[in-house]
């Protein structure tokens, strides 16, 4: 019996018992309460900011909007024990709720099952139980939400959708998820003070990390979820029409050769028409939650975002990096490889090496990280990487630049050569094929449409 099937029949439930909601002048403070009946308990929480004069007492559409994120947050609690019932003592969820909520557990947690060699299926996996309600004396509140909420990450996609927003005259505030320096740097290179940046405080229960470091069941989470559901909040408190995500098309490949097992699943287009279509039916906000770059594969998203090259010093898209004071890039994990690859094309090396403080694409260390990019592995780097097919452009373009110029091969580059990948013949097309796509499977409306077309004729 492995830890999964120990783990389900020792602790065969999963308890969301409570939400409660706070209400400062300033802030609206939301606390949760799970346990694991017989381990452990768990209390995270939150902290929003707002206006002085807005309030949720008595709103019954904040309500809903406060479970739902316990219902984003519980995941990474349940995920140490996978108890095979989840009992939700608060809230209200319906049959067609409890499988929206069934299919984003599974499908957010595909890397967790892949990487722990679990075997589990969607119907089975888990069953919610609802035994809550909403209080009756709560009512929907009516708001005529206006302008845009842009979640900033501090790297290169939310970036160039703030700019190219700003560029266009929008009105921009910004989300955060607690601070780092790569985000309010991002902001200010914007040219945005920073007041225009909202930062919630996730305060994560690290009694959960001590479950980890006691051998129960770690692994990813889809973190793009709370990220969702938490924008809404904010952009609720601030009256926002508009939450602006940064997720492109190249979110939507597996990570797992033929297998629906995708790292970035929270982020593909599948996920955001959900999330679209759960918002309109169930929390009815007024809000609409869209991804401007959806369009776009992460080359275009590259090749246009160098063209601002005032966030060339302050960008940060390693993960590793980000838990590490002041927010650096690692220059060890998959992540830093794929954005010094993507990137390539469109900067010397010497730029590519003050980015991210040694030349990557020399360091032999990264061979394996490199192979899995390039697709000849069975999977890619469980990151937020791109396509194969556009890290195989980017790479056949450097090799091509460099080659004209006269100037020696790295040492990535050289392996790419020898493995007989390199193809000079194709490769015009293949960059004009991905400079000119627009991938229609998207939700941007109209207007948001137009400005990002004409960014894309003025910069690919």
């Amino acid at each position: 019996m492995g830890k999964y099937e120990e783990f389900r029949e020792k602790y065969p439930s999963f308890v969301y018992k409570a939400y409660h909601v706070n209400e400062t002048k300033n802030t609206v403070e939301i606390g949760y309460e799970f346990s694991i009946p017989g381990l452990a308990k768990f209390r995270p929480s939150w902290s929003f900011r707002k206006p002085e004069n807005f309030s949720v007492k008595g709103d019954l559409t904040f309500d809903r909007l406060a479970f739902s994120l316990g219902m984003a947050e519980a995941v990474s609690y349940w995920k140490a024990v996978c108890s095979p019932e989840v009992r939700v003592e608060c809230g209200e969820l319906n049959e067609e709720q409890k499988q929206w909520w069934k299919k984003l557990w599974f499908m957010g947690l595909g890397e967790l099952f892949f990487v722990n060699g679990i075997s589990a299926d969607q119907d089975s996996f888990v069953d919610f139980v609802s035994t809550g309600s909403f209080d009756s004396s709560l009512k929907e509140a009516v708001h005529d939400p206006r302008g845009c909420l842009v979640p900033v990450g501090g790297g290169k996609d939310s970036a160039l959708t703030l700019e190219t927003l700003l560029k266009s005259g929008m009105k921009c505030m910004c989300y955060s998820i607690n601070k780092r320096r790569s985000i309010t740097e991002t902001v200010r290179a914007a040219g945005l003070d920073s007041d225009a940046l909202i930062i919630s405080q996730r305060h994560f229960d690290r009694s959960l990390i001590e479950l980890n470091n006691q051998g129960f069941i770690n692994g990813h989470t889809p973190f793009s979820a709370i990220v969702a559901f938490s924008a809404e909040i904010t952009a609720y408190l601030n009256e926002l029409k508009y939450i602006v995500l940064s997720n492109e098309s190249s979110a939507n490949e597996s990570t797992v050769v033929g297998q629906d097992v995708n790292h970035q699943y929270s982020k593909s287009f599948e996920f955001e028409q959900d999330f679209h279509y759960y918002e309109e039916k169930f929390l009815r906000t007024g809000q609409y939650y869209f991804s401007f770059l959806r369009p776009l594969a992460e080359f275009q998203i590259a090749k246009m975002f160098v063209s601002h090259r005032k966030y060339l010093p302050v960008f940060r898209s390693c993960n590793l990096g980000s838990k590490v004071s002041p927010d650096v890039w690692c220059g060890e994990c998959p992540k830093c490889l794929f954005i010094c690859l993507i990137l390539s094309p469109f900067l010397t090396m010497a730029e590519l090496k003050k980015i991210f403080g040694k030349d990557l694409l020399n360091d032999r260390q990264m061979l394996s990280y490199f192979i899995e990019l390039i697709g000849q592995s069975e999977h890619k780097p469980f990151e937020c990487v791109g396509s194969i097919g556009e890290v195989n452009l980017a790479v056949s373009l450097t090799v091509r630049k460099l080659e004209d110029n006269g100037e020696e091969l790295p040492f990535l580059l050289r392996e790419y050569k020898k493995r007989g990948l390199y193809c000079p013949e194709t490769i015009d097309a293949l960059n004009y094929d991905y400079c000119t796509s627009f991938n229609e499977e998207n939700l941007l409306p109209d207007e948001f449409k137009t400005i990002l077309r004409k960014e894309m004729e003025n910069l690919l």
